[in-house]
C-alpha cells in the first residue's frame, strides 16, 4: 500500500496493490476509484484536497492500525 500526495495537482492517491488500473469510476465529486481487470479496487484518488480540508497540514500524516474484531456467532 502506498499513499502519494501531489501538491501541484492538489490530489491524494492511495495505491492498494500492484495491479494496474483497468477502469475508473468517480463515485462522488472528486473521488475516483480505480479497478483492476477482475473488478478489484486497486486505488483511490481524492481531488481538490486543500478545498476539502483547508485546515489540515498536508505535510503531516498520522497512521493508525486497528486491531481485528472477531465476530460472535
Amino acid at each position: 500500500m502506498k499513499l502519494m500526495l501531489d501538491k501541484q495537482a492538489d490530489a491524494l492517491y492511495l495505491t492498494l496493490g500492484e495491479s494496474l488500473a483497468f477502469e475508473s469510476e468517480e463515485v462522488s465529486p472528486g473521488i475516483i476509484v480505480d479497478y483492476s481487470k477482475d473488478g478489484k479496487v486497486v486505488g483511490i484518488e481524492m481531488l481538490y484536497l486543500s478545498r476539502r480540508s483547508p485546515e489540515v497540514d498536508l505535510t503531516r500524516f498520522l497512521y493508525e492500525t486497528v486491531e481485528e474484531v472477531k465476530a460472535v456467532a
